[in-house]
């Protein structure tokens, strides 16, 4: 694990959802289900798709709700890869993002840090509604503080409004609050604007290319390990 340059102590932590707590990929199974053989290309597509169109709808100033995107990037793979997908089908799949599996590792990380008395919650491109079912659905919407969501500034990550909504709520500095992501673009994105951030790096991907060093390891455990390296309380 390498180390962000800062000497303040943190004193909250914010989590990526999709794709950090909760498995964006666990949709598979229903979708192997609906079209044998394809399951696994539709929810990788599926996926491609919604970060691409969060993108670019947001360089484009066209947003619409994260609900919406991923129901037009469920559209875009389905006729992509030639499947009669009808309406009944594509309910049961959006319906899977209301269930999404959480990760093995996040309800232990959880704890801990609930147990050590740390400040929690998450900062998403997912829409207010969906992220309320996503993180009950999974059984973690307990342990957070707070739910911020990317739709209350009409923008997605990452745009510097996006990351600016954790100082606000917290109302402590970027500097002071810990920004945990799957993602290495979304980690890098948060230490642009300020984060102290931590890349959980489960799938050994190389580093992005953006000018960033980002704090890694491979699971949330080593994130906690590291909030609290950090002088975190």
């Amino acid at each position: 694990m390498s180390a962000n340059a800062s000497s303040a102590p943190l004193r909250a932590i914010l989590f990526d959802v999709f794709g950090t707590l909760l498995d964006v990929h666990s949709v598979e199974a229903r979708a192997e289900q609906l079209f044998p053989g394809q399951g696994r290309r539709l929810s990788q597509l599926w996926r491609d798709k919604q970060l691409e169109y969060t993108r670019l709808r947001a360089l484009g100033g066209r947003y619409a709700p994260f609900t919406q995107v991923t129901e037009e990037a469920l559209l875009y793979a389905g006729e992509a890869l030639g499947l009669d997908m009808d309406g009944a089908a594509r309910g049961l799949l959006m319906h899977e993002y209301t269930r999404l599996a959480a990760f093995a590792d996040v309800v232990p990380a959880l704890r801990r840090l609930q147990d050590g008395g740390v400040t929690l919650g998450v900062l998403s491109n997912g829409d207010p509604g969906l992220l309320e079912d996503a993180l009950h659905g999974a059984g973690i919407g307990e342990y957070f503080d707070l739910v911020l969501s990317a739709d209350a500034v009409h923008a997605y990550k990452v745009a510097p409004a996006v990351y600016e909504l954790g100082p606000r709520s917290l109302r402590h500095p970027a500097g002071e609050i810990l920004f945990v992501s799957s993602n290495g673009w979304d980690a890098v994105g948060a230490q642009w604007y300020g984060y102290r951030a931590f890349w959980v790096n489960r799938n050994g991907a190389p580093a992005e290319r953006l000018g960033q060093e980002v704090a890694r390891g491979a699971s949330l455990a080593d994130a906690a390990t590291y909030y609290f390296a950090e002088g975190g309380r």
